[in-house]
């Protein structure tokens, strides 16, 4: 169930992104799946789509000028790998994952029961528009350094984990053989608070491809999706 209603306080959700909103309307916006409208058909907001646009825009804007500047010597073609291994889904997501995005998300109640919560893609759509609420309450300089905090301050780990991603490898794979994404399900919790352990599953449609255990999602996810790398051959057909 959601936490975060359309007209309730974000506070714990500015608490999180660092960033107290002048219009809180535009960080509410961010976290409006389209499916939820689908559902609502009194709510007069819009979806996040518009502000995953714009955010997508900064985004790119952004960790172009960063590169630019920082790799004077690299050409043309090594700013543009870098930049797309900074801006693909599977980092944001796991950006988006890291700030528990998918936690405000409204969803539809058939998104929200099979997993759009932790959907890679929704997860992604969802930083973006983040970006974008940013860009229009607090302006260009604001989104850069959350960008500087969340991305860039990192981004020589995270351009090399786009080489060695495990879910990366298998979304290539399975949409090579099936045109199809993996999609990735919370299957179980538990521990204390600071010993947590999560197992998530992968799945193509409804099967069940492989599952993996961690002390986060994120983790866990890169676990199953090594589960099912090791055994694609058989379990993809």
């Amino acid at each position: 169930m959601n936490t975060l209603q359309p007209s309730s306080p974000v506070s714990k959700l500015q608490n999180a992104i660092g960033i107290n909103f002048a219009n809180e309307k535009f960080l509410k916006n961010a976290f409006i799946h389209r499916s939820y409208l689908n559902e609502h058909k009194n709510f007069t907001g819009q979806s996040n789509e518009r502000m995953e646009f714009l955010g997508d825009s900064v985004l790119s804007l952004v960790v172009s000028k960063f590169l630019f500047e920082n790799l004077p010597d690299s050409t043309e073609g090594d700013l543009t790998q870098l930049r797309a291994a900074l801006v693909r889904t599977e980092t944001l997501a796991k950006l988006a994952e890291n700030l528990d995005l998918g936690h405000y998300l409204f969803l539809s109640k058939g998104e929200e029961d099979t997993g759009g919560r932790t959907n890679t893609t929704i997860l992604a759509n969802t930083f973006e528009a983040l970006i974008g609420a940013i860009f229009l309450d607090q302006g260009l300089e604001k989104s850069e350094k959350f960008l500087e905090k969340n991305i860039l301050s990192n981004w020589k780990e995270l351009a090399e984990s786009a080489v060695s991603d495990n879910k990366s490898k298998l979304q290539e794979i399975l949409q090579r053989k099936k045109h199809k994404s993996p999609t990735y399900k919370l299957i179980n919790s538990w521990g204390p608070d600071h010993e947590r352990k999560f197992k998530v599953g992968v799945y193509l449609d409804d099967k069940l491809l492989g599952a993996g255990v961690g002390r986060n999602k994120q983790t866990a996810a890169q676990s199953a999706a090594r589960d099912a790398l090791l055994k694609v051959d058989r379990t993809i057909s």
